[in-house]
């Protein structure tokens, strides 16, 4: 491929998702936090789609926190910007948010809200590694 997007410090990519019940795995309808890991894996993916025109590799990560739990018919936010640029790796800082929860009831299973305040639920620093550019 010649025609590579340049890379640019600040390029976001944000996905949606829901969490389905059949994930939880815990008490109160909990997910493991390998989940959070997961959807990093696809948002960085995409990120190297964009700026690399690859689905490049993760390499590392430098920190991850939990800061909150993530529950079964949660809405998720899963964002990643790109905060470093070298050769052949990029750094990513990279976090989940949930949007929205399910509250359900038993007069209404299927209840749900969007949060007035979303919660920040883990955050990550990595490293993804991108084939090498072809010379110009």
């Amino acid at each position: 491929m010649t025609d590579l997007p340049t890379p640019t410090v600040g390029t976001r990519v944000v996905h949606r998702r829901y969490v389905p019940y059949s994930d939880a795995h815990y008490a109160g309808n909990l997910v493991d936090g390998a989940y959070s890991l997961k959807l990093f894996g696809d948002v960085a993916t995409e990120m190297c789609i964009v700026t690399d025109g690859d689905e490049g590799l993760f390499a590392s990560y430098s920190e991850v926190q939990f800061l909150a739990p993530v529950r079964a018919g949660d809405v998720l936010e899963i964002s990643a910007e790109l905060v470093r640029v070298g050769t052949r790796s990029r750094g990513l800082e990279l976090a989940v948010t949930v949007v929205a929860r399910g509250e359900p009831t038993a007069e209404a299973p299927g209840a749900a809200r969007v949060l007035d305040e979303p919660i920040t639920a883990t955050t990550a620093s990595g490293t993804v590694v991108v084939p090498p550019r072809p010379e110009a």
